[in-house]
This record gives structure tokens, C-alpha cells and sequence, in this order.
């Protein structure tokens, strides 16, 4: 079809598409959908091949959160049984991400609940990423604290922080119908700072949370303008306890939509699929990988993922290839501007577009939905799971969502 052709010219040329052609991918039909998939699969081997990077999240802090995201079981308010612990000793973390290390994962995501660090928090993440780094040689690290106050990028950076997560989540004509106690400024300024402090730029969005076409697309459009390097994708899973508990709006189909539009509109960076994979692509999410280039490994903050070796299974069995530690994750032009101390735009005005964080679509200190494995071989074995049934529109489906009760704050293993 002509659009699918236009956009994958577009892709290829880093070219932005227009409003129009990005939700009218949106909108195409079940016969179309493997058309949609084939070509983002030409725009994503085009920038990244067939390698997938694997992340991994280490929960620094669960819960208790002072913050209201109507979407995140760690909020101000929530009745949702999930674990909650405060700070993990440097060599607690250390010792969970060297887990994830050695389950492939690449990039090691450190996330606390919160508003927001203080100075005093910072320090303590540095030691955390320290402490890591002296384990784990060549493992990148991503922050998500929250909210940064001034000078704490730069704090992060120089303590040896690769990167920054803070999710934008959804579009800020619909913020303030999600979250009452920050705002969509207060999140965009958290990513400016950590852009201009030579961090990475990561940030996502949330979807399910019964947003509009023209919210996904605005949302997306907002994170390709902050020019962040990975954009994880977070599929609402909807926490008993929480105001989106009954919010089960998406089907596998949809996901796969999503997701091309998101590659269409942010052709060549790290396109990362985030927590809620399992819950909502369930038996798609291999066709998933022909779009996105990285996955969260594993479990997420507060619920349960698919077990890490299955998550490996599946990548070899679809045909990629897990990236490698000595592999640039993104294309030349971006790695080469991101090394000289952030993204910033492209030769000839063609911004490119956001990225990626932690998970289970939880709160201010996170951001949105990545999620990490794992592992050793006295891990504990994962619960079993019911088949996913078709559920009838609004009706509540708790049995998909696993709380996660193992790995870091835990005495049990994690999962990898």
C-alpha cells in the first residue's frame, strides 16, 4: 500500500512523517497488519539489523511513593499488594544487576520510587553505580530517580551514570487527567536537564490507559522533539488498587500498531518494548521484535515478566540475535553526537526522537514500565500463570497481572 511505502522511504531517510500518515498506521486493518509489520521490520534492520538489546531493572526503592499516577501500583493511595522495601545496599544492587549481566542483559536500569532525589539519595545512587560498574566491566547504566532538581544530572553523569529514564507517558493535552501532583512540564524539564548534562536521554510513553489516537501520536511526536536516544514502550497493566484497574483497552493487534508508529515517527533509535509485554502481545510478542530493538529481560518493578531464558528462546527462535557488550547499540550518527555529551539534533534539522524507562507503567520516580531479569540457577520457580482468556470489554482480568514477589528485596532468586 502507498502509505506503508512513503513511510518506509521516510524511515529510511530519517525522515519525519506527517500527523496524518502516522495515525493512519493507527488505524489500519487486521488483514493489514502484517503489511504494517514488514515495513517497520525494513526501517528497524535498516538502523539496528537483527540484534535486540536486553536491559535489565534492579528496584532500588519499592513503594510508598508520595505521587498520584493513576497508573502506577506504587502511588500515593494504592491497595496494590506489591512489595515494598526502601534503599537496597550498594552491594545488594551490584549483586541483582551482575544477575541480569549474566543473563545477556547490556544495559542495567536503577529505579526508585519517589518524587524526586535529594543530594543526599544522589550520593547514595553513585556508590550504587559504582559498586556495579567495578563488578560488571562495560555494563551501561540508566538512572530513574524522578523529578532532578539542578546540578543532579550532572551529579549522576560524573558518579558514572550512562543515562537517564524519565517517561513522558502520555500527551499533554490528557496529563493532568492521569497525575494531579507534577506536571508534563515538570517530567519534559526533568529530560532537558539530563540532555544537557551529557546523559542519554531516555524516555517512553504508556499506552491502554484510554488515550486517544491523537494522544499516542502527540506523545511520540513530543519525544522525538526532545531527541532522546531509546523510547520504551509501556503497555498498561492495570493493578488492582489502582484508579486504571479496569482499563484493559489494548489487544495484540493494536500493541503491533502502536509500535510501528512509534518506529515510523522514531526510525532510528532504540525502540524498547517495556513492561506489559507479556500481559497484552502475549503469543506476539516475536512478531514484535521485527519492529522494536530492545526488551526488558525478565521481571519489572512490581509484577512478574516472562522467564528469562523463555525471553532468550524467543529471540533466537524468531531469527535475531542477542547484541553484544562491545557493540554501539546506536547508529553511527547518533552514537557519535551522544559520545560528544548528548543527542541533540541531526544534520539538516531531522530531529530524532526519545526513549525508554522503568516499568510496570509505575510512577513519578519511574517513569513508565522497564523491567529486568535475573538469574542463577537455585532461582525459584515461577508461579504458574493462567492461559489468557478474551476478556469481555471492561471487564477486571487480574489473573494476567503477577505481582512480583522475587529478586532484589527479596529472599528469593530472580528470574532469568
Amino acid at each position: 500500500m502507498d502509505l506503508l511505502n512513503t513511510l518506509v522511504e521516510k524511515g529510511l531517510r530519517r525522515e519525519l512523517p506527517t500527523r496524518e500518515e502516522a495515525l493512519a498506521v493507527l488505524a489500519t486493518s487486521d488483514d493489514e497488519l502484517l503489511d504494517v509489520v514488514a515495513a517497520a521490520g525494513k526501517v528497524r534492520r535498516q538502523w539496528f539489523g537483527r540484534r535486540v538489546k536486553l536491559n535489565y531493572l534492579v528496584n532500588l526503592k519499592s513503594g510508598l511513593c508520595p505521587e498520584d499516577c493513576s497508573y502506577c501500583s506504587q502511588r500515593l493511595g494504592s491497595k496494590a499488594e506489591i512489595l515494598k522495601y526502601t534503599w537496597l545496599k550498594p552491594e545488594e544492587a551490584s549483586q541483582a544487576a551482575a544477575a541480569g549481566v549474566a543473563g545477556g542483559a547490556k544495559r542495567v536500569c536503577l529505579v526508585a520510587s519517589g518524587r524526586g532525589p535529594t543530594d543526599r539519595d544522589v550520593e547514595r545512587v553513585g556508590k550504587t553505580i559504582a559498586a556495579i560498574k567495578e563488578q560488571n566491566e562495560g555494563v551501561e547504566v540508566c538512572a530513574c530517580l524522578g523529578l532532578l532538581a539542578d546540578g543532579q544530572a550532572e551529579k549522576l553523569r560524573d558518579a558514572g551514570a550512562d543515562a537517564y529514564n524519565h517517561n513522558l507517558n502520555t500527551s499533554e493535552a490528557t496529563y493532568g487527567a492521569i497525575t494531579k501532583t507534577h506536571t508534563y512540564a515538570d517530567r519534559v524539564d526533568t529530560v532537558q536537564k539530563a540532555h544537557a548534562a551529557g546523559l542519554s536521554a531516555c524516555s517512553g510513553l504508556i499506552a491502554g490507559m484510554g488515550e486517544s489516537d491523537e494522544d499516542l501520536v502527540d506523545v511520540v511526536y513530543s519525544l522525538r522533539e526532545l531527541d532522546s536516544d531509546s523510547v520504551p514502550v509501556n503497555f498498561l497493566i492495570p493493578f488492582e488498587g489502582t484508579p486504571l484497574a479496569k482499563e484493559w483497552n489494548l489487544t495484540p493487534q493494536r500493541c503491533l500498531r502502536i509500535l510501528a508508529m512509534v518506529r515510523f515517527v522514531c526510525p532510528d533509535v532504540e525502540v524498547r518494548i517495556a513492561g506489559g509485554r507479556e500481559v497484552h502481545l502475549r503469543s506476539m510478542q516475536p512478531l514484535a521484535l521485527n519492529i522494536a530493538n530492545s526488551i526488558f529481560l525478565g521481571d519489572y518493578l512490581t509484577s512478574e515478566g516472562q522467564a528469562g531464558q523463555a525471553d532468550l528462546d524467543m529471540i533466537a527462535d524468531a531469527g535475531f540475535e542477542v547484541e553484544g557488550a562491545g557493540t554501539t547499540t546506536l547508529p553511527a550518527h547518533r552514537s557519535e553526537v551522544a559520545a560528544g555529551g548528548g543527542c541533540g539534533s541531526h544534520a539538516g534539522g531531522a530531529s530524532v526522537c526519545g526513549s525508554g524507562g522503568p516499568a510496570d507503567s509505575d510512577g513519578a520516580g519511574c517513569g513508565s514500565a522497564c523491567g529486568g531479569c535475573s538469574g542463577h540457577a537455585e532461582e525459584a520457580p515461577a508461579p504458574a500463570q493462567a492461559a489468557p482468556v478474551q476478556a469481555e470489554a471492561g471487564e477486571v482480568r487480574p489473573d494476567l497481572v503477577a505481582v512480583r514477589r522475587r529478586g532484589a528485596g527479596t529472599d528469593l532468586a530472580p528470574n532469568a
